[in-house]
């Protein structure tokens, strides 16, 4: 499929058109083709070319405050509160002082820890999909993992892990560009039930800390050595924030690439034949089915993109997953290459503002791929998948396969 001019230059996040979320890369190729730097509404622009994203992403001038932009799509609500009080919304200090905290936890001795562990965990989810010989690799495997991980980290005691994903879904799909009522009830309602189950595991907590080397509650709760620390407020949002974000980018990244593998057979059998590619491999299916495809910026001073001058207040979209199929910085980038190098990709962001998470996530996506690929190299799709129809993220709903 190929747009035109006219085609691109109409195209808008809050009307996309019916085969978008199944295949959104047509219309990025078309608008960096034809209008690259794309008026979605007055005051209101989306780029799609690589340097253009990663020019923003580097841009001091760009803010990641959204107060003004949520207040009219959010309201006073609960999901606005959340949503203006996390780590990925705020600019320093807030953003400052939270992330130190959390990249203390989430160093490189902390995640080799954490592997062992992980490599249980996922050991078990493929002895228990094995027993049946066909699974969803989503509800099965994709979607266990993050849950284990980040509730390990925060220490959540097992049988109350439950509610988290449905709660981390409903949450973040208030982002979506044009959230209808129903939307954003469901949202108000996951953050009020969230806070109240956070009340008092922070409680708990506080009675009985943990050590802070490897709970990230209770080194959030503890604060700096230098006596600063979160607001309770601040506290429970952060929370929610790492288990959104920890749950919604590794559930996509092995969902996402596993669709992929599926689909490009020669690719997965070169991944099964050679396990050192494993690395490469996770970097490649990140560029290539992008679990964030849209971020966002404000702009705090005027500023010039793709040669265009505009003023402070911009309201900036990245189009990541667009970035991410630039050809100018990818070549064949519609190819899928396990053994891709170098890979520049933008799927974690950039900058200070960079997702906190990211190595976690290359972990758990290593170890995942790694350990379903040795153990079921003839696995196979079983019927069609069902994709998530949300635009900000792009992932599965389903995927059910037939382990071989």
């Amino acid at each position: 499929m190929r747009l035109t001019a006219d085609e691109a230059r109409a195209f808008r996040l809050t009307d996309v058109p019916p085969d978008f979320i199944d295949d959104p890369y047509p219309y990025y190729a078309a608008l960096r083709r034809h209008d690259p730097v794309h008026e979605l509404a007055p005051g209101s622009i989306f780029l799609t070319r690589y340097e253009d994203v990663a020019a923003i992403y580097r841009d001091p001038r760009a803010s990641s405050d959204k107060r003004v932009e949520f207040k009219p799509r959010l309201g006073d609500g609960l999901l606005y509160e959340h949503h203006t009080t996390s780590l990925v919304f705020n600019d320093p200090p807030l953003h400052t002082r939270v992330r130190r905290l959390i990249m203390g936890a989430l160093n490189q001795r902390a995640i080799a820890r954490m592997e062992p562990g992980l490599v249980q965990l996922v050991d078990r989810l493929l002895d228990r999909m094995g027993e049946q010989g066909r699974a969803d690799l989503i509800d099965d495997f994709a979607a266990q993992i993050p849950i284990e991980v980040i509730g390990n980290l925060l220490d959540v005691p097992r049988d109350e892990r439950g509610p988290l994903r449905g709660w981390s879904l409903a949450i973040l799909s208030a982002l979506e560009p044009a959230p209808d009522a129903g939307i954003l009830e469901r949202g108000n309602r996951a953050v009020r039930e969230f806070l109240d189950y956070l009340e008092r595991l922070i409680a708990a907590r506080r009675r009985r800390p943990g050590d802070p080397d490897v709970d990230v509650l209770t080194r959030l709760i503890r604060g700096e050595a230098d006596g600063e620390r979160l607001t309770e407020k601040e506290l429970m949002h952060q929370c929610i924030f790492l288990l959104n974000a920890g749950h919604e980018t590794t559930t996509n990244l092995i969902g996402n690439g596993m669709h992929a593998l599926l689909g490009h057979r020669g690719e997965l059998a070169r991944l099964a034949a050679d396990p050192s590619l494993v690395a490469t491999a996770v970097e490649e299916l990140l560029r290539y089915e992008s679990p964030l495809q849209l971020n966002n910026r404000v702009m705090t001073a005027p500023f010039e993109v793709g040669g265009r001058a505009f003023p402070a207040g911009t309201f900036v979209t990245l189009g990541v997953g667009a970035a991410n199929r630039d050809p100018a910085q990818f070549p064949d980038p519609d190819r899928l290459d396990v053994g891709r190098k170098p890979n520049r990709h933008v799927a974690f962001g950039h900058g200070d503002h960079a997702c906190a998470g990211m190595n976690v996530a290359r972990v758990e996506g290593r170890i995942a791929f790694g350990r379903l690929l040795a153990r079921y190299p003839r696995i196979a799709a079983d019927g069609a998948p069902e994709r998530d129809r949300r635009v900000r993220f792009r992932g599965l709903r389903h995927l059910p396969v037939t382990l071989g």
